[in-house]
Parts: structure tokens; sequence; C-alpha cells
């Protein structure tokens, strides 16, 4: 017992002496993969800024694809940069690949929506319903795409407000892009009086139709009854516009419309009814009759 006591402090000494070594080899290691991991982070917002300027320049890219290809580079360079950090402390690489695989398969079932987004996201980048600049309607949201990133879609709506919507909301809806056809056709219903010629208003409308050079001549404008109201013929006025000037030429129309139909002397007529009150019927049965004066 004595000898065990006695021989302590020089086994005190062994292991401070081996630990001591053990720093002093560890620590060359430790500060390597701090430097890598810095230069990294710095290295993965470099190439982040160049993919953006490199494809902002290009005229092939579009312009929805920039910030996800940015995304991309970034991660994918922090990624490896990790990797080469961690192998620099003496983790074993297989390993490590092993244990991130098995995490990421259990990250991957906590986060199903999320990769639901990346998943959308990818398809959205690549099928590319809609690019920047784009008007998008769906069931949820309508306004002017800012950015699509992997994750969600920047968007602005008409009234000023910020929306920021999941890709896999976007994707499994039905989506209408206002901004991807060069042209659109306006359809407006007018209504005239029962006593106006509908050949009349046909001429007026076409004319008016003809004088505003925003209204194309292919295909040409066209008027044509398309019921008969309670108390006006429904005429349709349908016309193409060029889709940037698609709803001032639209507003237009429908302003111009009433002021030369109007000064035509053909009445717009506004919805009304006839009711005819039958007299009350007696007790009796029977109806009174007024004897005539």
């Amino acid at each position: 017992m004595e000898l065990e006591f006695a021989q302590a402090p020089d086994r005190l000494s062994a292991f401070a002496a081996m630990l001591w070594a053990w720093t002093l080899a560890f620590l060359p290691r430790l500060g390597a993969a701090l430097l890598l991991i810095a230069l990294g982070f710095a290295a993965a917002g470099w190439a982040a800024k160049i993919v953006r300027r490199i494809l902002g320049r290009s005229q092939h890219v579009d312009a929805t694809v920039i910030p996800a290809a940015a995304a991309v580079s970034r991660y994918a360079i922090l990624i490896l940069v990790l990797v080469a950090a961690l192998a620099q402390l003496g983790v074993q690489t297989a390993s490590l690949l092993a244990v991130l695989g098995a995490a990421g398969l259990a990250i991957g079932l906590a986060l199903q929506g999320t990769l639901q987004n990346i998943a959308a996201g990818i398809m959205l980048l690549y099928l590319r319903p809609f690019r920047v600049g784009d008007y998008i309607q769906t069931d949820n949201v309508a306004g002017i795409v800012k950015s699509v990133g992997l994750f969600v879609t920047e968007i602005d709506t008409f009234d000023g407000l910020f929306v920021f919507a999941p890709n896999s909301q976007i994707w499994n809806r039905p989506l209408q892009n206002h901004s991807r056809n060069g042209s659109r056709m306006m359809s407006i219903p007018i209504g005239i009086s029962y006593d106006a010629d509908p050949e009349a208003a046909r001429r007026i409308l076409l004319g008016m139709a003809g004088e505003d050079p925003r209204v194309l001549k292919e295909p040409p404008p066209y008027v044509y009854v398309d019921k008969y109201g309670d108390s006006s013929v429904d005429l349709i006025f349908r016309a193409w516009a060029p889709t940037p000037v698609f709803w001032d030429v639209q507003r237009r129309m429908i302003e111009e419309a009433k002021r030369r139909l109007e000064a035509a002397g053909i009445e717009i007529p506004f919805p009304q009814r006839i009711v005819h009150v039958a007299p009350a019927p007696d007790r009796d049965g029977t109806t009174a009759i007024a004897a005539p004066e």
C-alpha cells in the first residue's frame, strides 16, 4: 500500500506528460481545422457572390435560377469544408459519412415538409412555370414573383404586401401566369336596351377598338350578342392587347364604350323589373271588381 502511494506522483507525472504530448500534437490540428472552417465560410460566401455575378451577366440564364444556384454552391463548399476540418481532427471520414447518412435519414423523416419544399423548388426551377417579375395567381396568393429559392418563393402582392410562400404550396396547386404569354384577350360584357340596334352598337365598338393602336389587329376584335337579359340585350366585346399594357387597355375600353354608346343615343339600361299586383280575393273566394264610374 505504501509502495503504491509512493508511486502515485510518478504516475501523475507520466499522465501529465502524456496529456501534454497529446495537447502539443492536437493543438496544431485544431488550429488548422478552425482556420480551414474560417477560410471555408469566407470562400463559400465569395463563391456565392461570384456565381450570382457570372449568371447575372449571362444572357442565357434565367434570373429565377440565380438565387438557387448561388445557395447550392455555398452549401456544397460548406459541407466539403466541414468534412475536411473533421478529417484534420482525426475523425474517420468513412464513418463520418455513415453517421451523416443516418442523421440525414432521421432529419429527413422529421422534416418532411421542408424536404417537400426543396423538391418543389427544384421542380419549379427546372420546369419554370413562372420567372422573376411574372404576375402569378394561385388559390392562396397572387402577386409579382421576386425570387424563387430552394425553400420558399417571395412574392409582392398588388397592394404592397410581402408574401413568404413555401414552394410546396405553389407547386401542388393550379397556377395562373398572367405574364407568360405575349398577348391576352379582354372580354367585356356590355348591355344595350331592347330598342337599340345591335349592329349599330357593334360598329361603334369595333371602331373604338380600331382607333386604339394598342389593340392588336390579329386576332381581330369582334362583338356578338351573348344573351337576352331581363332588361337588356347583352353583348360581348372581345379584343387582344399586349400583356404589358393589357390592364390599361381593358380599363380604357370599358370607359370609352360607355361614352361612345351614349353619344350615339344607345342606352345602357340598368336592371329593372316590372311587377303586376293582382287584387286580393274576398273571403268567399271571389275577386272584387270595381264598378266603372
